[in-house]
């Protein structure tokens, strides 16, 4: 079973940066796919960002040139870095393991004057 905690979302500016982190724990295999999606209120939820084993990332249109998904070098932790938030970008925002089709419980995120 692997267990995903995410962490970093709060309330921040239009303009401003989060950096969101997902811890991975128990049967796992490192460098394997893994994403970032999010859920606004009445909205499905949709991805965000993914990252392949060989390095290879997927960006949404709304957040390329913004947002970037990155991981340690253990495999056991994956980042979302988010620039230049907009209010659309208000979310939960989700960490998926893909093997296994795992999500964490989300953190929120909240972009506001």
């Amino acid at each position: 079973q692997v267990h995903l905690v995410e962490s970093g979302g709060g309330l921040v500016h239009p303009g401003g940066s989060l950096r969101l982190s997902c811890a991975v724990s128990g049967r796992f295999t490192s460098l394997d796919y893994m994403g970032w999606y999010r859920q606004a209120p009445g909205n499905q939820r949709e991805m965000v960002a993914t990252l392949a084993p060989n390095g290879v990332t997927n960006y949404a249109d709304s957040v390329k040139g913004r947002f970037a998904i990155s991981r340690d070098s253990f495999g056991k932790a994956l980042f979302l870095q988010m620039n230049r938030l907009e209010p659309e970008d208000t979310a939960v925002y989700y960490c998926r393991y893909a093997r296994t089709n795992s999500w964490g419980q989300g953190t929120q995120v909240t972009v506001s004057s």
